[in-house]
C-alpha cells in the first residue's frame, strides 16, 4: 500500500505483462521499487508472461535499481493498467493519488481524428539518385547547432535473439564538424563516418550529447523524441503523423517497416521532457498509432539519412511540418477536442426561443447561475448565508427576496464543526421558525482541511454530483484563493472554477467576499470588493452590505420602545389610538407615559423587562444598506436592513432611508444625487421666471433690449450683469435676440438667430 491511498497490488492484477514491451515491464519494476514494495512482487507478476519469463532475472534487475532525481514512480503502473482498460474507482470517497495526473483528460478527450475514416496517403519516394553526404548533411542541419556534439553509429553485433544491436558509437564530433567533412567526402560517406554494413544501415542520436556519453545525463538539450511502430503499414503511419500534425523537425525512412518521425519537444530538463513525451505518445496511441515505447529517451538512437538498409535507402520524407513547436500542437489538439458547443444562429430562434432558467432567488438569481455577497467586517455575511441556506430550504425569503425550495449545500471554510451548526440552529431559532426542511441543508466542514479552489472544485463536485443540489454556497473564499487578488488574470482562472461547479452539478454557486480597506460611502457597490475588478464582474449578480451612520441613536431607541408599547397597547388596550391625539401617538413619551397608567401591574413589570431587553438590543445593533448589480434583471431598489444578531431584519419602519452610508458627507449616495439634481432644476426655473417678467416690465410692456435687461438687472447702487451673461441667460431660457430689430424674443418668433458677437 502506498502512502497515496491507492493499492498497487490490486491495480497490478489489471496489467498483462504479455503485452508490455521490454522497458515498461523494467518501468514497473522501478514503480514498484520507489513505492517499497519487495522484488517478489515484480516476480509472481512478472511470471504470468510464461513466454518471457526467466527465473530470477528480476532479482538480478531489481539491485541495479538505484533511484534518481525523476524516478518511476506508482503513477506509471496505474497509467499501464488504465491502457489496458482499467477504470479507478471515481466514487466521492474514492483516492486515486498522484494530484489526477494520471489519466489525463481521458481517452476520449485526446482522440481526434476517426482512424477508420483516415485517407491514407502516399509516401514520398526516394531521390533517383541518392547523395548519401547531402542527405546527412541537411539533417544535421535541420536537428543541430554547428558546436554540438553529434552521436552516431555505424557498427552493430548480434545479440543472443539473432538480432543485430548498434553499439555504443561516436560522439566525440560537432555537427560543424561533420558538415564540413561530408562536404568535402566526395560521395564517400564511410570516410567521414566509418564503414558500415549496407545489411543493417546505420544510426544516429537526434538530441545533442556534451561530448563524454551516451546515456540519458549526456544529453545536453531535450529538444527532440522519437516517434515509431513497427507493426503498421508504412503508409498508414505516414498518414497518422501527417493528420495529427506533428510538430516534426524531421521525418525519415527507415529502409523497412517504420518511418521515423523526430518531434520538436523544446522541453527544458529531463522531468519535464518525460511528461511532454508521454502526452506525445498518448495522443498517438488514442488515435491509432501502435508505438515503439522503448523510443522514449532522449538519447535514443534513429535510423540515419543517406545510408542503405538491405538494399533500401534510409532518406528524408519531410522536413518542418506540421505544428510549429509542441505548444502550438497540445494547444491545437486540445482546441480539435475542447468541449465548446456549436455555434448557433439566432434566426432558428426567433420563434422559439429557449426557456429562461427559473429564478431561485426572486428578482435577483436563476438557478444555475452565480451570486457574490460583499460586505465589510462583521457585517454579519456569514450569518446571511447561513439565512440564504435557511431560505431556500424552507422557500421562505432572505432579505425580503423570495426564494424557491430547494437543496443547499454549505461549504463552511472558516468556522469549526460546532460553531457552525449551532449558528444554524441559533438563526432557526431567530427566524422563528420550525426547521420543517433542515433535511435539505448538507454542511461541509472543511475548516482546516481546505485546499486551493482549483483542487476543491473537482473534490466538491465529485461529492456533489447525484444530490440535486438547488445551490451551493461557499464561506468564505479568501480561504480558497489561488493566485494575487489583485490580478485580473489569475481571478478570472480562479472564478472559473465556479462555472465549472455550475456546470457540472447544474446549480447555482454562492461565494461571500471582503470589501477593500478604506470608506465605502462614496464607491460604487461593485466597486467595493477587494481585490480584482473581476470579482464585480464575474458574478451575474452581486449583493453588497454597507454599513449606515446611526447619527441618533437614542432617537432609535426611543422609536423602537414607542413601537413596541403600542404593539402591545392594540393588544391589552385596543381602543388605546381613540384616546391618545394622532401627534401623540407619534411621540414616545406620550405613548409610555400611557403604557404606563393603563396597563395593569402584574403584566406591566414583565413587558418593561422585554423593553430593558430591547433597549440593549437596539443600542448595539447595526444598520445596513443592501445595494446590487443584477446582470438578468431590472436595476433594484436598495433596501435597508438591521442586524440584529444573527440575523438581519428589513427596516419597515423607513427610519434608515435617510441615512448615510460610511463615508458619505451629505447623506445617501441616491439622497445626494437627487437632491442636486433638484436644486438645479429649481434654479434653471427660477432664473426662466426671473428673465420672462424683465422681458415684459423693463420697458413698460414694449418690446426690450439687451442693454435695456442689463440696466433691469443692476440693483440700486450695485454692480451691472456683464452684457455676455444677459445673453447667456437669453440663450439657455428659450429666448433670442432678432438680427432685424435687436429685440428679445421667444426663439420661435424670430426671423433669424442673431449672432452671440453683435
Amino acid at each position: 500500500m502506498t502512502n497515496s491511498g491507492l493499492n498497487l497490488l490490486e491495480v497490478l492484477n489489471h496489467i498483462d505483462p504479455a503485452r508490455l514491451d521490454y522497458q515498461q515491464w523494467t518501468d514497473v519494476g522501478m514503480a514498484l521499487k520507489q513505492e517499497g514494495y519487495t522484488p517478489d512482487v515484480w516476480e509472481q507478476w512478472s511470471a504470468k508472461d510464461s513466454a518471457r519469463y526467466h527465473p530470477g532475472e528480476c532479482l538480478k534487475k531489481w539491485g541495479s535499481f538505484n533511484g534518481n532525481s525523476n524516478p518511476v514512480t506508482g503513477g506509471t503502473i496505474v497509467q499501464y493498467a488504465m491502457d489496458q482498460g482499467w477504470k479507478p474507482n471515481t466514487g466521492p470517497d474514492a483516492e486515486i493519488g498522484w494530484d489526477d495526473v494520471i489519466g489525463g483528460n481521458g481517452e476520449d478527450e485526446l482522440r481526434v481524428i476517426n482512424s477508420a475514416w483516415l485517407e491514407e496517403k502516399d509516401i514520398p519516394p526516394p531521390p533517383e539518385h541518392m547523395d548519401g553526404p547531402k542527405e546527412l548533411i541537411r539533417y544535421l542541419s535541420i536537428l543541430f547547432e554547428a558546436a554540438e556534439n553529434v552521436g552516431y553509429v555505424t557498427s552493430s553485433y548480434l545479440n543472443q535473439d539473432g538480432r543485430h544491436v548498434p553499439t555504443k558509437g561516436s560522439y566525440d564530433r560537432t555537427a560543424g564538424q561533420l558538415i564540413e567533412a561530408l562536404s568535402k567526402c566526395n560521395g564517400d560517406l564511410g570516410a567521414v563516418l566509418g564503414d558500415y554494413d549496407p545489411e543493417t544501415g546505420a544510426w544516429i542520436r537526434f538530441n545533442p550529447l556534451d561530448g563524454k556519453g551516451v546515456k540519458n545525463d549526456n544529453v545536453t538539450e531535450y529538444r527532440y523524441a522519437l516517434v515509431e511502430s513497427d507493426t503498421m503499414d508504412l503508409s498508414r503511419q505516414y498518414s497518422l503523423m501527417l493528420e495529427l500534425q506533428l510538430p516534426i523537425a524531421v521525418m525519415v525512412h527507415s529502409g523497412k517497416k517504420s518511418i521515423h518521425a523526430i518531434v520538436r519537444i523544446d522541453a527544458q530538463n529531463y522531468d519535464e521532457y518525460r511528461q511532454r513525451v508521454d502526452y506525445l505518445y498518448a495522443v498517438c496511441q488514442k488515435n491509432g498509432m501502435e508505438l515503439d515505447r522503448q523510443n522514449r529517451n532522449p538519447s535514443r538512437l534513429s535510423r540515419m539519412p543517406g545510408v542503405m538498409r538491405s538494399g533500401k535507402p534510409q532518406y528524408i520524407l519531410a522536413e518542418n511540418i506540421g505544428c510549429e513547436n509542441f505548444t502550438a500542437w497540445k494547444e491545437y489538439i486540445e482546441g480539435i477536442n475542447d468541449d465548446l458547443p456549436d455555434m448557433e444562429n439566432l434566426d432558428s430562434f426567433m420563434e422559439n426561443m429557449p426557456p429562461l432558467a427559473p429564478e431561485l432567488i426572486k428578482g435577483v438569481l436563476r438557478h444555475g447561475h452565480k451570486l457574490l455577497l460583499s460586505g465589510p467586517s462583521k457585517a454579519g455575511k456569514s450569518f446571511a448565508l447561513i439565512e440564504l441556506c435557511i431560505a431556500i430550504a424552507e422557500g421562505m425569503p432572505w432579505l425580503g427576496f423570495a426564494c424557491d425550495p430547494g437543496g443547499v449545500l454549505y461549504v463552511n471554510l472558516e468556522l469549526d464543526r460546532a460553531s457552525c451548526l449551532h449558528r444554524f440552529q441559533d438563526v432557526y431559532q431567530a427566524l422563528g421558525i420550525q426547521p420543517k426542511n433542515a433535511d435539505a441543508i448538507d454542511i461541509w466542514n472543511l475548516r482546516g482541511r481546505s485546499c486551493p479552489m482549483d483542487k476543491l472544485a473537482p473534490k466538491l463536485i465529485r461529492r456533489a454530483q447525484k444530490k440535486g443540489y438547488s445551490a451551493v454556497i461557499i464561506d468564505p473564499i479568501y480561504k480558497v484563493i489561488t493566485g494575487d487578488e489583485n490580478s485580473a488574470d489569475q481571478m478570472s482562472a480562479f472564478c472559473n472554477q465556479f462555472d465549472k461547479i455550475c456546470t457540472e452539478l447544474g446549480c447555482s454557486v454562492i461565494y461571500c467576499h471582503h470589501h477593500s480597506k478604506g470608506s465605502q460611502g462614496q464607491k460604487r457597490s461593485m466597486d467595493r470588493a477587494s481585490g480584482s475588478g473581476v470579482f464585480a464582474r464575474d458574478p451575474d449578480a452581486l449583493i453588497d452590505l454597507i454599513e449606515l451612520d446611526i447619527p441618533d441613536r437614542d432617537n432609535i431607541i426611543n422609536q423602537a420602545v414607542r413601537d413596541q408599547c403600542a404593539k402591545w397597547l392594540s393588544m391589552y388596550r385596543p381602543g388605546w389610538t381613540e384616546e391618545l391625539s394622532q401627534d401623540d401617538q407619534c411621540n414616545h413619551a406620550m405613548v409610555k407615559a400611557y403604557f404606563d397608567k393603563v396597563i395593569p401591574p402584574g403584566i406591566k413589570g414583565m413587558l418593561d423587562a422585554q423593553l430593558e431587553t430591547l433597549k440593549k438590543t437596539t443600542a448595539y445593533k447595526t444598520a445596513w444598506r443592501v445595494e446590487g448589480v443584477l446582470r438578468e434583471f431590472a436595476p433594484m431598489e436598495p433596501r435597508n436592513v438591521w442586524f440584529e444578531y444573527p440575523i438581519h431584519k428589513a427596516d419597515t419602519s423607513g427610519v434608515l432611508r435617510d441615512f448615510a452610508a460610511d463615508g458619505e458627507k451629505h447623506g445617501s449616495i441616491y439622497k445626494a444625487q437627487k437632491a442636486r439634481k433638484e436644486n438645479a432644476r429649481q434654479k434653471r426655473k427660477t432664473k426662466r421666471e426671473e428673465l420672462e417678467a424683465a422681458i415684459q416690465n423693463a420697458n413698460g410692456g414694449e418690446p426690450v433690449t439687451v442693454k435695456e435687461l442689463v440696466e433691469y438687472f443692476t440693483p440700486e447702487n450695485g454692480k451691472a450683469p456683464q452684457d455676455q451673461t444677459v445673453r447667456k441667460w437669453i440663450r439657455e431660457n428659450g429666448f433670442m435676440i432678432d438680427q432685424n430689430t435687436g429685440h428679445v424674443v421667444k426663439a420661435e418668433n424670430a426671423e433669424w438667430l442673431q449672432n452671440d458677437n453683435q
